[in-house]
Parts: C-alpha cells; sequence; structure tokens
C-alpha cells in the first residue's frame, strides 16, 4: 500500500512539475505580444504625427507662398525720405508690377536696386511690412552746382555728376560749375573734383559759392558770392578743407588758400 501511495505522488509531482514550463513560455509568449502591439501603436502614433507636422508645414508653407492673404496690397506700399526732387509716384510705380505677389517671394533687394536706377534716388531700402505691405526708404539725390545746358537754361548736377533736374535759372543757394558737363577726357577729372568738393561743403558754406572750376583736378577754384577766391587745390582732405575754410571766412579777405589745409593762407 505504501508503495502504490509513493508511486501516485510521483506521478502528480512529475505532472505538476512538467506544466511549471508550460504555464511560463505562454505567459512569456503574451507579454511579447502585448509589447509588440504596443510598439505598433506607438509606431501608429508617431506617424499621425508626422502626418499631422507635414500638413501643418505644407499649410503654412502654401500661406506664406501662395496664399492671397499675405500677398501685397498696393494701398500699403509706403515710401519715407522721399523729398525733391524725387517723386513718391514715380518709386511706386517701379513696384507695382508686384502687387499681388505673396509678400515672401517679393525679392526686396531686386525690387531696391529698380528703385535706384531712378535718376534722382541716390539709394534705396526696401523692406516687409507683414502681412501685406512694403516699407520703401529713399536717399534722393541732392543738386549741389548747376551747369549751363548745351540747349540752353542749366542742368542741376549732384556730387556724382548725375543730372538730377533742370532749371530755366541758376536756383538760389546753388554754384555754377564752369567745367562743361560735356567734358572730353581731359577735363573729366577736373569736373570730378569740382564736383567731389562742393559736394563735401555745408550747406552754409556751399550757399556762399558763386562759381566753381577747375583747369585739372589740383587746382580747384572757388569764387564766393562777395568775390572772394578760394585756392582749393586738389579734392583730398576735402573736408578738413571745409571746415579751416569756416573759420577763415570770420575774417574778411580777398584770397582764402586752403590748398595745404595745415597751413591755410588769407590776402587781400
Amino acid at each position: 500500500a505504501r508503495t502504490g501511495a509513493r508511486l501516485v505522488l510521483a506521478r502528480r509531482k512529475g505532472r505538476a512539475e512538467g506544466e511549471a514550463p508550460a504555464a511560463v513560455i505562454t505567459g512569456l509568449a503574451a507579454r511579447m505580444a502585448e509589447r509588440a502591439a504596443a510598439d505598433r501603436r506607438l509606431l501608429l502614433r508617431r506617424g499621425a504625427w508626422t502626418l499631422l507636422v507635414l500638413a501643418v508645414l505644407a499649410g503654412l508653407a502654401w500661406v506664406l507662398l501662395f496664399s492671397p492673404l499675405l500677398a501685397l496690397d498696393a494701398e500699403r506700399i509706403k515710401v519715407d525720405g522721399v523729398a525733391d526732387p524725387v517723386d513718391p509716384a514715380t518709386v511706386v510705380a517701379v513696384v507695382e508690377d508686384e502687387v499681388g505677389t505673396p509678400l515672401l517671394r517679393v525679392d526686396t533687394a531686386e525690387v531696391a536696386g529698380r528703385i535706384a536706377e531712378i535718376p534722382t534716388v541716390r539709394e534705396a531700402q526696401v523692406s516687409r511690412s507683414w502681412p501685406d505691405g512694403l516699407a520703401i526708404t529713399v536717399v534722393p539725390r541732392v543738386p549741389v552746382a548747376a551747369a549751363a545746358a548745351t540747349d540752353g537754361g542749366w542742368v542741376l548736377v549732384d556730387a556724382d555728376g548725375v543730372q538730377v533736374a533742370t532749371a530755366a535759372e541758376v536756383p538760389e543757394g546753388l554754384p555754377e560749375v564752369t567745367v562743361p558737363l560735356t567734358s572730353s577726357e581731359e577735363t573729366a577729372p577736373a569736373l570730378d573734383a569740382v564736383l567731389t568738393v562742393l559736394g563735401v561743403l555745408p550747406e552754409e558754406l556751399l550757399g556762399q559759392v558763386a562759381q566753381a572750376g577747375a583747369t585739372t583736378p589740383e587746382q580747384v577754384m572757388l569764387t564766393l558770392d562777395d568775390g572772394a577766391t578760394v585756392r582749393w587745390g586738389s579734392a583730398e582732405e576735402s573736408e578738413l578743407k571745409a571746415e579751416v575754410l569756416a573759420v577763415l571766412r570770420e575774417e574778411p579777405a580777398g584770397v582764402y588758400d586752403v590748398s595745404v589745409p595745415r597751413t591755410p593762407t588769407t590776402s587781400a
């Protein structure tokens, strides 16, 4: 009887020991399946977020590059810094072909370059004014002298020799340039020197100059409105020469020589 009982217990123990590994394997498989399902859900969520981000970026790109919502509005083109002889309407006309173009696609540097081609404009800066405008800042060319025109009247030129405007008479405050604008290769350097000198003169001094001329670039001469003569010399150190002349003009003289600005002289 004891032997039979032992056999029964041994059989039960064997079955228990065989069932334990099977249960472990089954549980491990379940956990692996659960983990795989979680990984799939994570991938699906990541894919959904990626698609959502791409859709948002695509929509934003469309709004910025193609949508009429951010297109340039003609009423939102603002021009600052304009002064005679620059005509604001001329500046705006250069930009009109950009109206309706999404603002981000407007090449501001290219537009500024086109505006700078206007004869009366020295330089221009263009910036976007969101959501649908442009801000344009213009530096006009300022006449520094009047030169006799070949067909009569006067041509007003700036320090670069660019013809800014015309006039029937020499405007008050502008000197007459005695070097012809239709200068040859021999006289062109002299004209450049004269205009360079006039371009650095303060407004108060410029208004006192009646005539300006030169036979060579090193012999610029100014005739003042009181009849005095200024021997300027070359265009080098013109800013210093202008400061020296302003001081010398405090005492009356017939000739002011600032050709060597650190040792100027005056004479009756």
